[in-house]
C-alpha cells in the first residue's frame, strides 16, 4: 500500500477591508476672504460655486466644515494643496484631516 496523506484540505479566505475614510475639514479664520475660500473648494474638491459657497458659510458659521471624505491619502493631498493655496497667498487657510468613524 502506498502512503496516502489523510489530512483534510482547507482553503484560505482572505478578508478584504475597505480602507478606513478620512474627513477633510476646512477651518475657519477671519482673514481669509470667502471668494478666495470658494475659489479653492471648486478648483481642488471640483464643486460648484453653490456647494462650495454652502460649505464656506458653513465653516464660517460653525468654525469648521467637513469638505469631503477620501481613502487617507487623497485626503492628506487635497487637505495639503488646499491649504498651500491659500498660503501662496499670505492667508492662513487652513484644511486638517481626520478619520471617519
Amino acid at each position: 500500500m502506498a502512503d496516502t496523506d489523510t489530512k483534510p484540505r482547507t482553503k484560505v479566505k482572505t478578508k478584504v477591508e475597505r480602507p478606513r475614510l478620512h474627513k477633510v475639514i476646512l477651518l475657519n479664520d477671519d482673514y481669509t476672504p470667502r471668494e478666495f475660500v470658494i475659489t479653492v473648494l471648486k478648483a481642488e474638491f471640483r464643486m460648484t460655486e453653490g456647494q462650495a459657497h454652502k460649505v464656506m458659510i458653513t465653516a464660517h458659521q460653525r468654525g469648521a466644515c467637513v469638505v469631503a471624505v477620501f481613502t487617507k491619502d487623497v485626503a492628506e493631498t487635497k487637505a495639503t494643496r488646499a491649504t498651500d493655496a491659500g498660503r501662496a497667498r499670505g492667508y492662513p487657510l487652513l484644511f486638517t484631516t481626520e478619520p471617519e468613524e
